[in-house]
């Protein structure tokens, strides 16, 4: 594609020439690099609780992002106007919040190399409001008519479209176009006069709609939404102490991307904050563990054709067979490590600065069977969803909030059980780690990853994992 062709040459007259300008200006008082991002994004929501449409929203933001990297000083500066005035000036303002006497010029731009992940021809923000509107009246009477004991359902349709172009002083230029479509569908159900307790369902990706059918359609979110809630109603407290944990496929893999992936980012290892910080080449899990991180999945909630910086994603091995093999890098974090960028730069919108971040996390499939891993456990939790949770990045630890387990006897599953609490370091946790499903799973497509203010997209996944030890915390004794 070439610029005049682009969303943003064709929308907005942007040319070749106006982009060598800002860049000009942006390295006018001294860096090593400057980069320009371009956003355009069209948002769209709809919300449905006790069977009314309260609230359709649709709104567009506009704006360009202007970053001056010098040495370790970074200079930012962003304008919701894409007039060269404007942009000139949020050069010149990022120039001089980096200012350095070193001086770099730009070369000539060439369009990056990237991936077509999700070609998606009608994103649905372009589709009828009434056909979307549909999907949250459909998951609401699903809801309702799967179990007398709902009491109260919300269901969100969100979507939004997203057009990027990113120019680089070193001569890249990339354009992409990122849909996304997800619907949330959240339940209360009640037996007689006891606690209400809840179910949480919903999936989506950079998809169309014609994702939301079989069993991504409405009616299966709320069914399963539906399912988890009655669960919790016949649950007993959980038990506390120290106890052998297996995570079910999927969504647990929060865990994993929470007490694991955080800790591999590269700014945190450059600052030396992470528990993972100069292990490179050391083994810091079971040697059944293969951790990657992948942002060229087909469609995926986590995924780009090309990251936040023009360079395209990547599958990234973090971990292999318990050694740590690398950090997830961007241009900032390569530049001052004398790397390479992962494809790991993203940013939340172009009122932020790119940073490392995750796009798909998850560990590899093992070689035991589900039934296995159960009848191998005496005693212990099976934890097959989650809720928050949270990490200290220095030291490791972390606190999740299970929300759907079950008591393991026996080599059984038996009783559900509510409020278990898993404690433990996520170092440790993986060196705990003794057998490894065959049936990876990667989660329906909510995730959203929270890091120093701004949030992205991500996926998770996981397959059937045993856990020899971990603490948990729970209100009935073990």
């Amino acid at each position: 594609m070439s610029l005049s062709s682009s969303f943003f040459g064709s929308k907005f007259g942007i040319t070749e020439r106006d982009l060598d300008r800002y860049l000009a200006e942006a390295l006018g008082r001294g860096a090593d690099y400057a980069d320009l991002y371009f956003e355009y994004l069209a948002t769209s929501s709809i919300t449905l609780d006790e069977s009314i449409v309260k609230s359709a929203t649709q709104g567009v933001s506009l704006g360009v992002g202007v970053r001056v990297i010098a040495g370790e000083r970074t200079g930012y500066a962003y304008s919701d106007d894409l007039s060269p005035e404007k942009i000139l000036k949020a050069a010149a303002t990022a120039a001089c919040i980096a200012d350095a006497p070193a001086k770099v010029e730009t070369v000539g731009l060439t369009p990056a190399r990237q991936h077509d992940l999700y070609p998606v021809l009608r994103a649905p923000i372009d589709q009828p409001l009434e056909e979307r509107v549909q999907f949250v009246k459909r998951a609401d009477a699903a809801a309702r008519g799967a179990d007398a004991r709902v009491i109260q359902v919300q269901c969100i349709y969100a979507d939004s479209l997203r057009h990027v172009l990113v120019a680089t002083s070193d001569g890249k230029l990339s354009f992409d176009r990122q849909p996304m479509a997800r619907l949330n569908v959240s339940v209360l159900a009640r037996q007689g006069d006891g606690t209400p307790q809840q179910g949480y369902s919903g999936g989506g990706g950079r998809v169309g709609l014609d994702y939301f059918t079989g069993a991504s359609a409405p009616e299966a979110f709320a069914r399963e939404a539906v399912r988890q809630a009655i669960v919790q109603l016949d649950a007993s407290e959980a038990p506390a102490g120290e106890s052998v944990v297996v995570l079910g496929p999927g969504w647990p893999g929060v865990l994993l991307h929470e007490a694991v992936g955080h800790g591999l980012e590269a700014d945190f290892n450059r600052k030396g904050t992470s528990v993972f910080s100069g292990r490179v080449g050391q083994k810091v899990a079971s040697e059944l563990c293969t951790v990657i991180d992948d942002g060229t999945i087909d469609s995926r909630r986590g995924s780009l054709n090309v990251d936040d910086e023009a360079n395209p994603t990547r599958q990234n091995v973090l971990i292999e067979n318990g050694i740590l093999r690398g950090y997830l890098t961007d241009e900032l974090s390569a530049r001052l490590t004398g790397g390479r960028s992962t494809g790991s730069g993203r940013r939340e919108n172009y009122q932020h600065i790119p940073m490392p971040r995750m796009t798909n996390t998850f560990m590899l499939a093992g070689a035991s069977t589900p039934e296995e891993i159960i009848r191998s456990v005496s005693k212990g939790i099976y934890c097959a969803n989650f809720g928050g949770g949270q990490v200290d990045i220095t030291s490791g630890n972390f606190v999740f909030s299970a929300s759907e387990s079950y008591l393991i006897e026996d080599g059984k599953l038996t009783r559900p059980v509510r409020g278990a609490t898993l404690i433990g370091n996520g170092p440790e946790a993986m060196q705990y780690i003794s057998m490894v499903g065959n049936d990876l799973k990667l989660d329906q497509g909510v995730g959203i990853c929270g890091k120093d203010g701004q949030s992205v997209p991500v996926g998770v996944g996981i397959p059937t994992v045993r856990i020899d030890k971990m603490t948990v915390g729970g209100t009935a004794r073990a």
